[in-house]
């Protein structure tokens, strides 16, 4: 009796680490909601200070929204695998840094802007199994909603944002044609098109202004 309960205790000692991740690991809704809310909490704790160092909200950003982005699927689904392919680690992975940096600043810039008019999490929905998507909508200084689609998979058993839909504007394909457009201008250059991607970015904001630009109008 007294081995068979050291093995049953044995087995319960083993098992409750994975039952504490487990239940540590938010679900896509929570992640997208937590997430916002901290976001909009430092903005609101720090605006001024950043509208004089925009820096140092671009590091806030990269900080609070960074980890939950799959910033690598992200950089190849937008390189995609026509050039992606033939491109070196060194080449991807300094993509991915200058992505990161012109997304934060994508969004940064409009959200210094934004007056916290409003932004709602939709109630949370079923998951997938490795891909769910998770919605929302901006109030805009107007009294218009501006709907947000967030795509999240499942990576690691963690769930992070790979798309985002933004008043029907798909920001993946987007950037991905926008891509593939500065490709075709640096004559299939690819250190050209990757060193001057913020530029490309910025030809996308005014291409699709964000719906956070646009309740913050």
């Amino acid at each position: 009796m007294i081995s068979t309960l050291r093995r049953g205790l044995l087995v319960l000692l083993a098992v409750l680490p994975m039952l504490a991740n487990a239940a540590a690991t938010p679900s896509a809704h929570d992640l997208v909601d937590r997430t916002t809310k901290e976001l909009l909490a430092d903005l609101a704790a720090n605006k001024e200070q950043y509208k004089t160092n925009p820096s140092a909200f671009y590091d806030a950003l990269n900080r609070i929204v960074g980890p939950v982005v799959d910033a690598d699927g992200i950089s190849k689904s937008i390189m995609t695998v026509k050039y992606s392919r033939n491109a070196s680690p060194a080449q991807m992975q300094r993509f991915q840094e200058n992505f990161k940096r012109s997304l934060m600043q994508f969004y940064g810039n409009a959200l210094l802007e934004y007056n916290n008019q409003g932004i709602t999490v939709s109630p949370e929905k079923p998951e997938g199994d490795d891909r769910t998507s998770v919605d929302m909508l901006v109030k805009g200084n107007n009294g218009a909603n501006y709907p947000v689609s967030y795509t999240l998979v499942k990576l690691g058993g963690e769930w992070k944002v790979r798309n985002v839909i933004i008043n029907g504007i798909n920001i993946g394909k987007l950037f991905r044609d926008q891509f593939s457009d500065a490709m075709q201008r640096n004559g299939n250059n690819l250190d050209a098109t990757i060193n001057g991607w913020a530029g490309e970015v910025a030809k996308a904001k005014e291409k699709a202004p964000d719906a956070a630009g646009q309740a913050a109008q």
